[in-house]
This record gives C-alpha cells, sequence and structure tokens, in this order.
C-alpha cells in the first residue's frame, strides 16, 4: 500500500467507552490522524458498534447497529478507531454479519477494507516514522487481544513509542497475554477474570515501569481499576495520550502518584 498523495479524509470512530469515560483519548488520537497529514471529522451521530450485542449473540441488534455505523462513515477515506476491539469488530465482524447479504455483503466489504486501529493506521498506512512528542519515564505496553490476534497490532505503537523523547521501554512478561477483561466476560466469570488480571498487573509491577500504556480502553480500564485496588502508583494510560503529548488529564482510575 502507498501513501495516498492528497491529504485523506478520515472519520474518527471515537468509541463508546473513550466518549464516556476518556474523552482525552479521542482528542490525542484526532492530533495524531491531523498530523500525519489527513483531515480528520468525528461524525455525532456515531453510536455503538454493536459489539456486546455481536458477543452476546444477538445478531439482529448487532446488524442494526452496524448498518447505522456504515451508512454514517462509508463516505470517509479511512475509518480509524483508537480501538483494537471496535476496529475489529468494524473490519473483521461486520462482513460476518453481511455474509450472503445481496444489498449490504459488498457494501459491508467496501467499507471495512477502508477501517484501521489508530496506530496501525499511522504507521501502516501513513507511514508516520516518529512522533512529536516527549515523557519523562518508564512505560511497559499491554498487547490488548483484538489489536494483536485480530489486526496483528504489536511492533506499530512500540516503534512510534520508542521516538517519544525521554521515553524509556520496560518490556513485561507476558505482554501478550489477556488482561481478564473480554467485555461480559469479566462480568460473568468474575472470579475467572480477577485471577488473570492479577497475574497482569503483577508482571506490570515486576518490569518498575512509571506507566502503564495500552491501546483499548477496556483493557486499561480493567488493569488501572486492579492496580489502584492494590494500591500501585503507577499510571494507566491510552498510548494515544503519550503519543500525542497530551498527558495533562489525570491517568484512568484516578491511579498514580
Amino acid at each position: 500500500m502507498t501513501a495516498p498523495q492528497s491529504r485523506p479524509r478520515v472519520g474518527l470512530f471515537a468509541t463508546c467507552l473513550v466518549d464516556l469515560f476518556r474523552p482525552s483519548v479521542g482528542f490525542s488520537a484526532a492530533k495524531l490522524i491531523e498530523d500525519a497529514g489527513c483531515e480528520v471529522d468525528v461524525p455525532m451521530a456515531q453510536t455503538c458498534c454493536g459489539q456486546p450485542a455481536y458477543n452476546s449473540g444477538d445478531r439482529k441488534d448487532a446488524r442494526a447497529l452496524a448498518i447505522q455505523v456504515i451508512e454514517l462513515f462509508e463516505g470517509y477515506d479511512y475509518i480509524v478507531a483508537p480501538s483494537g476491539s471496535c476496529a475489529a469488530m468494524l473490519k473483521h465482524h461486520y462482513p460476518e454479519l453481511f455474509k450472503g447479504d445481496a444489498k449490504w455483503e459488498e457494501r459491508c466489504r467496501r467499507f471495512s477494507d477502508k477501517v484501521f486501529e489508530l496506530v496501525s493506521f499511522l504507521t501502516d498506512v501513513m507511514f508516520v516514522p516518529k512522533v512529536d512528542a516527549a515523557f519523562k519515564g518508564a512505560i511497559t505496553y499491554h498487547d490488548s487481544c483484538s489489536g494483536l490476534r485480530e489486526l496483528g497490532v504489536q511492533t506499530q505503537p512500540r516503534k512510534l513509542l520508542a521516538s517519544v523523547e525521554g521515553l524509556e521501554i520496560k518490556e513485561m512478561a507476558g505482554s501478550d497475554v489477556c488482561c481478564g477483561f473480554g467485555g461480559t466476560f469479566c462480568v460473568k466469570y468474575s472470579d475467572i477474570s480477577g485471577t488473570i488480571v492479577s497475574k497482569k498487573t503483577a508482571n506490570i509491577t515486576a518490569t518498575g515501569a512509571d506507566m502503564l500504556l495500552a491501546g483499548d480502553m477496556g483493557c486499561l480500564m480493567n488493569m488501572a481499576g486492579k492496580l489502584k485496588r492494590e494500591g500501585s502508583s503507577i499510571e494507566v494510560r491510552h498510548v494515544a495520550e503519550v503519543l500525542a503529548g497530551m498527558t495533562d488529564t489525570a491517568p484512568i482510575a484516578g491511579s498514580g502518584k
């Protein structure tokens, strides 16, 4: 894929968790996309991508939400989400919802082909080599399941983080192991989820890092909550906030010093 010659129009799919709990991630994502040479629009009528319904087996409501999203975003050159799980839903699971549908299958495919996770879009589509940001301290990075396994997002965030002035990356053991969130999984199977996240926070703490970063708000909120209950001083943020140099807001869950 070659970088486009003109300024692409990007529709930012903000995601529910960013909208409701962490708007700073949306602002950071918009800044990064604009800095990469794109025009950014955030359609106000956007809704949930339908992932909770889809994962719960409610295909009817998932399809209804998918249609709303496709109709709203299909006119953009790209659709970008600061979330591996939401981006994977739009890119890989929407086509499953409309498979064999004469009216929607091809339309959905054209839409899904334009969907990217934020950091993957910056590095793999716009070929951003580095960011203009600084952070004094050490971070460790968690590879969220959907971004890693469904979208292949792993080296991209580390590449850009390595360009942040003053930042040191301390890799944790099992960085690619689930944190135990899994959407409704953490509610339905709270004991199992709790055990998984306890192992994850132990690995995070063992790095000696000042901050934990990841690319999915659900995972971040889950790990931040556990770290806070453990009395940890490790701050938790979305990777976009550090890459954009926008870390003035309090860390997620109020964890940190």
